[in-house]
């Protein structure tokens, strides 16, 4: 029964999620229950497409990328696919109706991590497009299920949510992107003097991101709000951890928010959402 193998898929990219992020799972359980499994899909699509760039080692990224992305266009035309992240995400791209061109963008962002790369203010910003804000305005489809002049109106609050998220991300991995994939993101930054200064000027770019994220956050449905939130929280809580530490530090060592600072977040975050202080 196709039904049974849509399950399947949807399972396979819920554990998908689950093993690779803690907390989107976590944000994920905030939603509402319709909207939980087109986000997993979301994310498994996302993640495998990452995963081939920046784990892969020793294939030919370029090959699989490309086998991916192939897939993936046919599955869409066909509505169909064996491979089943690439299937429940198909089926999410029909249901809410998610511009095609935010998927091309997404994969063009992949593309550019083929290659060492020295950004400069004009890819930097490219790759922030494609790898985050963009995804953002998917999940964005799916939580407001057809409503375009919400959409319009929430839609750059999605992307600043998106852009906080991916520049936490870069400054967390600092050490890997560089050392191991010989990334360096952050435009005009040389990794062999990275001060002080140039830590606290993208710390400052990432407040403004989070700033005005807030303030669509509190504009989506109550359905999406409280797990939009805590993952807003969850970001917020690393980027603060990140901002006390010490440029030394944010070179040689993840920074991280552990498990037990997580489930403690989640109650609060269930708190502020249930007595309507958010």
């Amino acid at each position: 029964m196709k039904a049974l193998f849509d399950e399947v898929s949807v399972l396979c990219s819920k554990l998908t999620t689950k093993r690779y992020s803690t907390s989107f799972s976590l944000g994920i359980l905030f939603l509402k229950k319709p909207l939980r499994n087109p986000i997993y899909a979301i994310y498994g699509f996302v993640r495998f497409a990452d995963e081939i760039v920046d784990s892969f080692d020793g294939f030919d990224k370029k090959y699989l990328l490309d086998k991916f992305k192939s897939d993936l266009y046919e599955a869409i035309e066909q509505r169909i696919s064996l491979n089943p992240i690439l299937n429940s995400f198909q089926q999410v791209v029909h249901k809410y109706n998610i511009d095609i061109e935010l998927v091309n963008v997404f994969l063009d962002s992949m593309e550019m991590d083929l290659e060492k790369q020295f950004y400069v203010k004009e890819n930097y910003e490219k790759y922030i497009l494609g790898s985050a804000e963009v995804v953002g305005l998917m999940c964005l489809k799916v939580f407001l299920n057809g409503n375009q002049e919400k959409y319009e109106e929430l839609k750059p609050f999605a992307m600043k949510l998106g852009a906080a998220f991916q520049k936490i991300n870069f400054l967390r991995d600092l050490k890997d992107d560089y050392q191991t994939l010989g990334r360096t993101y952050f435009p005009n930054v040389d990794m062999t003097e990275f001060t002080l200064q140039a830590k606290r000027e993208i710390e400052a770019e990432i407040a403004q991101d989070f700033k005005e994220a807030l303030v669509g956050i509190k504009k989506l449905p109550v359905s999406s709000k409280g797990g939009v939130y805590l993952a807003y929280v969850y970001y917020l809580t690393l980027f603060k951890k990140i901002k006390r530490v010490s440029v030394d530090r944010v070179l040689v060592e993840r920074i991280r928010v552990s498990d037990g600072e997580k489930i403690a977040l989640m109650f609060k975050s269930m708190l502020q959402f249930k007595t309507n202080m958010l």
